[in-house]
């Protein structure tokens, strides 16, 4: 099956939608698939065509990173994706700003289009009255539609009386991400907390820096945060005025391949998010025997209980230090740890994403195994 994947960001960026797409992709190619990923030239340094794992990358110019800026891409790379789904069997849209190209280049072309809706960005374009109108015309365009938890679907469906939208959650590559020794070793008899989240006000690190006096009036913990962003230097002066900089150390973004023995080097992953589909670096905690505490938004739920972790309110410092401090001082965390890992592999592998794209794309072909 040849299949052509546009989408904005793609590896080496790092976020849920990118390891999304790479995993799909890579598990596609694994199975035999011809696969060509449409991107952007998102930095500086990045070829403008290689393949890696097997997948074909193309990338075009991004003139900015807004929604002005993907829009623009997304008719800027047009062209080079006409040229790719030439005798493309499937086309498949990875956000909604990559409907456009996509639904251009197919013009007059019988390949079947699907879409898959990601990010909050989407749940706040859609609460502007005149965005709605033009997101769900665009949603029209597909043929099916895909998306990354409950509430992404449930908005996407609201937005035309024909469109109706499949939540797939986000897969794990289980094989990558699974109990590995610490790369860091804590203090004697000292508990770990890891915070793995891009530092942007939408993540919600700071509620995390603020309950951290509370947590350490309870427990005797450390904390990391993998991850950089533009928050970092205020995250660091309000650890410094809460006097809890000696405590917590933030690490920066670091490689993909380092994340699972950091994740392992913890005993609870904290993800204090504000907005969230599902989030994969949550599900990468699980899949490393990582119980997860995290805010009840957007599509946290849907992964996150009692069996593998907890939940707390949004922006409440207190709340999440309550959670915190009940899960580390149950004698429940290593069964926790272990439940989290079994539901990954049962119901979130990169193979069950893959499994079930292919059933889809083999429907709207007419295919029968």
């Amino acid at each position: 099956m040849k299949i052509v994947v546009h989408c904005v960001y793609y590896p080496p960026e790092v976020g849920g939608l990118e390891s999304h797409v790479h995993y799909l992709c890579r598990g596609l190619a694994r199975r035999g698939h011809d696969v060509t990923v449409i991107t952007s030239l998102s930095r500086p340094g990045l070829a403008r065509e290689e393949t890696r794992e097997g997948i074909r990358i193309r990338r075009t110019p991004l003139p900015a990173r807004t929604p002005r800026g993907w829009f623009s891409h997304a008719v800027g790379s047009t062209p080079r994706t006409r040229e790719a789904v030439q005798g493309a069997d499937i086309v498949h849209a990875q956000a909604f700003p990559s409907l456009v190209p996509c639904a251009l280049a197919l013009a007059g072309d019988s390949a079947p289009l699907l879409c898959t809706l990601h990010t909050s960005h989407f749940l706040r374009l859609a609460r502007r009255p005149f965005v709605r109108t033009a997101l769900g015309k665009l949603l029209e365009l597909s043929d099916y539609n895909f998306a990354a938890s409950k509430e992404i679907a449930d908005v996407g469906e609201s937005l035309s009386g024909s469109v109706s939208v499949e939540v797939v959650v986000n897969g794990v590559e289980t094989d990558i991400f699974r109990p590995v020794p610490p790369r860091m070793e804590p203090q004697a008899g000292r508990r770990r907390i890891i915070v793995p989240r891009r530092l942007f006000p939408k993540n919600g690190v700071e509620y995390f820096v603020r309950a951290l006096p509370t947590v350490l009036a309870g427990a005797d913990v450390d904390a990391i945060v993998v991850g950089d962003g533009p928050e970092r230097e205020r995250l660091e002066r309000i650890a410094g005025e809460l006097g809890v900089a000696d405590r917590i150390e933030f690490l920066g973004a670091r490689r993909h391949a380092e994340m699972p023995g950091l994740l392992c080097s913890a005993d609870l992953s904290v993800f204090p998010s504000l907005m969230e589909a599902t989030s994969v670096a949550a599900l990468e905690s699980m899949a490393c025997g990582v119980p997860v505490a995290a805010s009840a938004v957007g599509g946290l739920p849907q992964i996150v209980d009692d069996d593998v972790g907890g939940l707390f309110a949004p922006a409440d410092p207190e709340a999440l230090a309550r959670t915190v401090l009940r899960l580390l001082d149950e004698k429940g965390l290593a069964r926790r740890a272990k439940t989290a890992r079994q539901r990954v592999v049962s119901h979130w592998s990169n193979d069950r994403l893959v499994d079930r794209h292919l059933e889809v794309y083999r429907e709207l072909l007419g295919i029968r195994k």
